[in-house]
């Protein structure tokens, strides 16, 4: 079956059972379908009984002007060579997402990460709020776009002075001195170059 064929074959699928917000066909090997936060699961347990068996992806997207995270699913058939997305919105200030755990068990670690780097709960998955990355992190997660990254730095690391003494390495010459020379040298040239 070709992959035309099996894009539509995608889009009868799922558009006839599901309510679904938006179709996406981004190519011959990839279709995006939203839909609601209650449609993910059962539209995901059926996409793997149809073959879909492999969770490829799963992530989320702060959309923080819209106050909401867009949770994003992968999954890919060897059989039927479609990627497809299944994205849905959760709330941005209560973000909670069951977990995909019973239909791919192996999402386990996506959704730490997710957890980690956007604050997203996901009941049924008994480590989603373990640490995977981020050893001792205390901040707010890094991947959401309210986070600050210049004044968590600035909180948590001394300023640093840096100098600009070079010194000797393995009894070899410093080629910096040279290299500052030729950085001015371009410089002029291309002041003068400019009048």
């Amino acid at each position: 079956m070709n992959s035309t064929n099996n894009v539509d074959f995608l889009k009868s699928l799922v558009e006839e059972k599901y309510k679904v917000n938006k179709t996406e066909v981004i190519d011959q090997y990839q279709i995006s379908f939203e839909v609601e936060q209650v449609e993910v699961h059962r539209l995901l347990s059926e996409l793997k009984l149809e073959g879909w068996k492999q969770l490829s992806y799963l992530s989320a997207i702060d959309w923080i002007d819209e106050n909401e995270f867009e949770m994003v699913y992968i999954v890919f058939n060897w059989d039927r060579p479609v990627h497809v997305q299944i994205r849905t919105r959760i709330d941005r200030d209560k973000p909670v997402m069951n977990s995909i755990m019973p239909i791919f068990e192996g999402c386990k670690y996506y959704e730490r990460e997710a957890h980690e780097m956007f604050g997203i709960k996901f009941p049924g998955n008994p480590d989603h709020e373990k640490q995977l990355v981020l050893e001792e992190w205390d901040d707010m997660p890094p991947l959401r776009k309210d986070f600050d990254p210049q004044a968590y730095s600035d909180r948590k690391f001394p300023v640093r002075e840096y100098n600009n003494d070079f010194v000797e390495l393995n009894g070899k010459k410093s080629k910096q001195k040279d290299r500052l020379k030729r950085a001015e040298r371009i410089e002029q040239v291309g002041k003068r170059g400019n009048k």
